[in-house]
């Protein structure tokens, strides 16, 4: 099959979740575009937008057709060259609205994982279980008649295993798109030993008709972006520990995030980061992890006690912020869990005394979205921590301390062979996460 042949029938399995519906939403307006040519026109292009609720899959839709409008109206240009032989189409917004009920024409929500028998294509999208992965791989590859390439979007689970597990012969490739997919750049492309070379020239070649940024990974669990972001976390996980044994748990807690956040530069703190990502899944994703990578000390306690207290993070149907370590009210942080008192303490209470023991941000201090504008970022960068390197604050010991061991994780992703080289780490952290500059950056050594 060439590349329009692939994606003439495909499945995403796992459609209506919060990465599958992205996954559906931009291989759909790909394939919708595919179908406009000319020399398409015959074929009967169809996604399978597989998913277990049914109500769900009702959101997807609705989710579907807003998102295709707005898709839409950037390429209004484009669109009309397409439709110049319908004369019916005369105004814009027809234009528009032909175009949105041309994608979602492609989309066939079910509930039934058979659609996925005719599939050329599989997106796997589904939670972070290998079992439940492996299950629904064999069940497709058994009965598939076209010999289905797979694409899984795992964040850290090996492909090899996957491969081997379900017997797909290397007709598997990860294909991690970053949260969310339709906003997100970054795609992490992890290619096992067996991986087919056609599926991996296919899967380049869908990245870059969607425009994204294709970053490789070596088959090692985690790969490169969870293998920097859980070494993170668990390094604040034990600065907390450490700093809690003066300060107490809730207010090293605070100072850990501002020092992450506003400290170093980065979109969100590292323990709101967690809540985003959510404490469930960062503590699956650990398992994962340890499991495969023995004697890295890729386990937290507090992260297994928090999840087991029903404090769990994550997001609500409307994309709203669930509670984890922080507490949030319309998208802001407010409170710190404290699991002895199993009760949050409100920000307000603590915030005074936290600020006033880290000390002051650099003179040069500026917040994340204002950096992120700068033509000079560079620059910037390198008076402010130059600043930062000379202050004696707690604030800025800590600040030096934490991004000083950022860069020792992405160098060690490097030599463990996670990555192929440094630019492949700064890469994932400015694109897939935000910051403001790489983990491996000059500036702490």
């Amino acid at each position: 099959m060439n590349y329009v042949e692939r994606l003439e029938k495909v499945a995403v399995l796992g459609a209506a979740g919060k990465m599958g519906s992205g996954i559906v939403l931009l291989t759909a307006l790909e394939m919708a575009d595919l179908s406009l040519d000319p020399g398409n026109r015959s074929r009967d292009f169809a996604l399978y937008a597989i998913d277990v609720s049914e109500p769900a899959l009702a959101g997807l839709l609705k989710y579907l057709r807003d998102q295709v409008r707005r898709a839409s109206e950037k390429k209004a240009i484009w669109l009309r060259s397409v439709y110049a032989d319908r004369p019916d189409l005369v105004e814009n917004e027809d234009v528009i609205r032909q175009y949105v009920e041309d994608v979602l024409a492609v989309v066939r929500p079910t509930t039934r994982i058979e659609a996925a028998q005719g599939a050329g294509l599989v997106f796997e999208a589904v939670n972070e279980n290998p079992g439940l992965k492996v299950k629904l791989l064999t069940g497709i590859k058994d009965h598939n008649t076209k010999d289905a390439w797979f694409m899984t979007n795992t964040s850290s689970i090996p492909i090899h295993e996957l491969d081997e597990q379900a017997g797909l012969g290397g007709r598997i490739i990860g294909f991690h798109f970053y949260n969310p997919p339709a906003v997100q750049k970054l795609v992490e492309v992890i290619r096992a030993k067996s991986t087919l070379q056609e599926l991996a020239e296919f899967a380049t070649q869908y990245a870059k008709k969607l425009r994204k940024t294709v970053v490789p990974s070596n088959d090692v669990a985690g790969f490169i972006g969870n293998g920097h972001f859980m070494r993170d976390a668990l390094y604040a996980i034990a600065e907390v520990e450490r700093l809690g044994k003066d300060a107490g748990f809730v207010d090293a807690v605070y100072m850990i995030n501002k020092v992450s956040q506003e400290f170093l530069i980065r979109p969100m703190g590292i323990f709101q980061l967690v809540d985003y990502v959510g404490l469930d899944v960062c503590r699956f994703i650990l398992g994962v992890m340890n499991e495969r990578l023995p004697g890295k000390g890729l386990h937290s306690p507090l992260v297994d006690r928090m999840v087991e207290m029903g404090i769990a993070g994550g997001q609500f149907a409307d994309g709203s912020q669930k509670d984890g370590f922080l507490k949030y009210e319309k998208g802001r942080p407010v409170g710190i869990y404290d699991p002895d008192a199993r009760a949050y303490v409100p920000t307000a209470e603590i915030a005074a005394r936290c600020d006033e023991r880290l000390g002051p941000l650099p003179v040069s201090g500026k917040p994340w979205k204002g950096v992120m504008a700068m033509a000079d970022k560079a620059g910037y960068l390198d008076v402010y921590f130059r600043e930062l390197r000379g202050m004696k604050t707690l604030g800025a010991e800590l600040a030096v301390s934490y991004a000083r061991n950022a860069g020792e994780i992405g160098l060690g992703l490097v030599k463990d062979g996670v990555a192929g080289k440094n630019e492949d780490i700064n890469t994932v952290m400015l694109t897939g996460f935000y910051h403001a500059y790489g983990p491996i950056n000059g500036y702490f050594d």
